[in-house]
């Protein structure tokens, strides 16, 4: 897929102001500092689509970007750590819920994982829930770049066993990124792009 227009379309707190548009949407989301920020920017090949920043918690709003006039891309606040008040947290998690479960032009979500790290609590915990309540979802390795060739199939193999040992019989869907060399970007793009042409065609016939 190329991506031809990207822009940024609303932000908002409330799942029922969101864009009535029957298109695909996307939806990224990780830990606080997972890097989510610098992948929208370089799959939509745009310096500052997403804002970027080394404070973590800088996404508190359900952000919609619409990508090729087509589909979604919806930037949804990072769980965990964040320099927010216990307040504004509760507050921002519930409408990520609220958006999951309630949000039908929803297709996909694409958790974000940090690949230098063995399997947090909290993502495996967020995977989870998406399980239990049947959200199609895929996850999405950063910041590969950070630990060498060498080290991806032996990290991802870890994190494979520590979902396996968690109550998943298989591997979801994944892909390894590096916003930094552009690794992974034609996989997740062309994997969107496949799912897009199918859903067209299946609603042309």
């Amino acid at each position: 897929m190329k991506i031809t227009s990207a822009e940024f379309v609303i932000s908002n707190s409330e799942v029922s102001k969101c864009p009535k548009e029957p298109l695909p949407e996307y939806a990224f989301i990780g830990r606080s500092n997972v890097g989510k920020s610098s992948l929208i920017n370089m799959l939509t090949d745009r310096k500052y689509l997403a804002k970027t920043s080394g404070k973590p918690g800088k996404t508190q709003l359900i952000n919609h970007f619409k990508i090729n006039s087509n589909w979604f891309l919806v930037d949804l606040p990072g769980y965990g750590y964040a320099k927010v008040s216990k307040q504004t947290k509760r507050t921002f998690q519930r409408f990520i819920t609220k958006y999951f479960e309630e949000r039908e032009q929803l297709i996909s979500a694409f958790v974000l994982v940090d690949i230098r790290h063995d399997a947090q609590n909290i993502d495996l915990d967020f995977i989870g829930y998406l399980g239990e309540n049947g959200i199609p979802f895929s996850i999405i390795f950063t910041k590969a770049d950070k630990i060498g060739k060498t080290k991806i199939d032996k990290h991802v193999a870890t994190y494979k066993k520590s979902l396996l040992a968690s109550g998943w019989e298989e591997m979801p869907p994944y892909f390894v990124t590096s916003s930094e060399d552009k690794l992974g970007r034609e996989e997740l793009l062309e994997y969107i792009d496949n799912i897009n042409k199918n859903m067209f065609k299946d609603n042309a016939l």
